[in-house]
């Protein structure tokens, strides 16, 4: 899972962020230069954009597309193609590349967690489609889900008319399926839970039900993208604009080919769909598919040590002031890249965490930390308390390092004084 609930980012980030937006945008230097004739219109509507220092939250627009993908996306544009050949095309496409049996590009993440509840309710009925979520007299809509696997996305399975079981021990898992039993959900980066991935596959398989697993932000290590698949999850969702630094307004659908083609089905254009408000569009598809290429072509362990040595020059700078220590931690599963943890003596430094990312967000060029600063939960392996800093430095941009590094350094330095 995020270092912090994206549900409580969105409520309390979208005040913060508000409160910042002003005329103005950060100088060439932190960022690539616009085409020849390009209006920026961050400006023009005066809205600052910062520099990422937290992470691939949707609330801070996610990841920024190399410039490969921002090519192809710019390309696609020009052309008018039909969008059913291009779906088709796509998904076929990314099913080879990322070894499964079909594919398909959705509006997100969250779309992909209800085109796949649909699919398994409806299974390619056309009356079932037109159906839900209200008139499901005849269809099966029980979705079995570990009690601690609810999460704030929840909606996004019980909008398809979908009701959840919960259960907790795997005995209660075998004994939970009904012939109301549609799928089985499972939250990839869930911290609690007693059933291991391999035995909610197995059971649900048992029963000749599917199984899906949410793996929105769980990318990298790049082969999570087939590790699900293989490990026999029916439906695999990731988020598009994360990891895989592909359009921030698209999802992958993975899995089975009858219940993508399912999935297709409740999914735009089609009319009189669940999925009608979920349109994809064709710079998106490209978009998302220039993303996967991209990011196959990348290397784990390259990733990694590029983000620790961003991390280490900050660390370089903030350690100069007494009472002050850095460490690099690593999430085990959603967001699994190094991030950097730096806590301080608040007796020597009078600023909560808090306090510093408000300055921070503040000041020229407007840096935005990871929302877990300021004391994130035990259990996500970060410090509790009100002077942890938390920095994401794996969407920084090159240079923007030595940014952050240079501007903790002069506030930390002056809560010092």
């Amino acid at each position: 899972m995020e270092l912090i609930s994206r549900r409580k980012l969105l409520r309390e980030g979208t005040q913060a962020l508000a409160a910042g937006v002003s005329i103005g945008s950060l100088s060439p230097a932190n960022g690539p230069r616009p085409p020849a004739g390009a209006v920026d219109y961050y400006q023009k509507l005066g809205v600052t954009p910062f520099i990422n220092a937290a992470g691939t939250y949707t609330i801070l627009t996610a990841s920024i597309m190399p410039e490969e993908v921002q090519a192809a996306v710019a390309l696609a544009a020009q052309k008018p193609v039909h969008l059913m050949e291009l779906h088709k095309a796509a998904g076929e496409y990314l099913a080879r590349r990322l070894r499964c049996e079909g594919a398909l590009v959705t509006s997100g993440a969250a779309a992909a967690i209800t085109l796949a509840t649909a699919a398994c309710i409806t299974r390619g009925n056309k009356s079932a489609i037109l159906d839900i979520p209200t008139e499901m007299q005849g269809l099966k809509n029980e979705v079995i889900v570990q009690k601690a696997h609810h999460y704030d996305y929840d909606h996004a399975i019980r909008g398809c008319g979908a009701r959840f079981v919960d259960v907790q021990t795997l005995d209660e898992y075998e004994r939970a399926f009904t012939e109301r039993t549609v799928m089985t959900q499972f939250f990839n980066a869930a911290e609690g839970g007693r059933i291991s991935r391999e035995d909610w596959v197995r059971v649900a398989h048992q029963h000749g039900v599917p199984c899906f697993n949410d793996a929105a932000a769980d990318v990298p290590p790049i082969s999570n993208l087939w590790n699900y698949t293989e490990m026999g999850f029916d439906l695999v969702a990731f988020s598009g604009g994360k990891g895989i630094r592909g359009p921030q307004c698209t999802g992958l659908l993975l899995g089975k080919k009858d219940l993508i083609d399912a999935a297709q089905l409740n999914n735009s254009p089609y009319s009189n769909t669940i999925g009608r408000g979920m349109k994809v569009g064709k710079e998106e598809i490209v978009g998302l598919v220039a993303g996967v290429d991209w990011f196959l072509k990348q290397d784990d362990a390259a990733m990694e040590a590029e983000y620790r040595a961003r991390a280490q020059r900050i660390t370089e700078r903030v350690r100069s002031i007494p009472g002050v220590e850095a460490r690099i931690f690593i999430p085990p599963v959603a967001n699994h890249v190094p991030h950097l943890l730096i806590t301080y003596d608040p007796n020597r430094i009078k600023l909560s965490a808090s306090e510093v990312m408000q300055k921070m967000r503040d000041g020229t060029p407007r840096i935005e930390l990871n929302p877990s600063t300021g004391g994130g939960p035990a259990s996500a392996g970060l410090p509790e308390g009100h002077h942890v800093i938390v920095v994401g430095v794996w969407m920084l941009q090159p240079g923007e390092d030595q940014i952050v590094g240079r501007r903790l350094q002069e506030v930390l330095g002056e809560g010092a004084k």
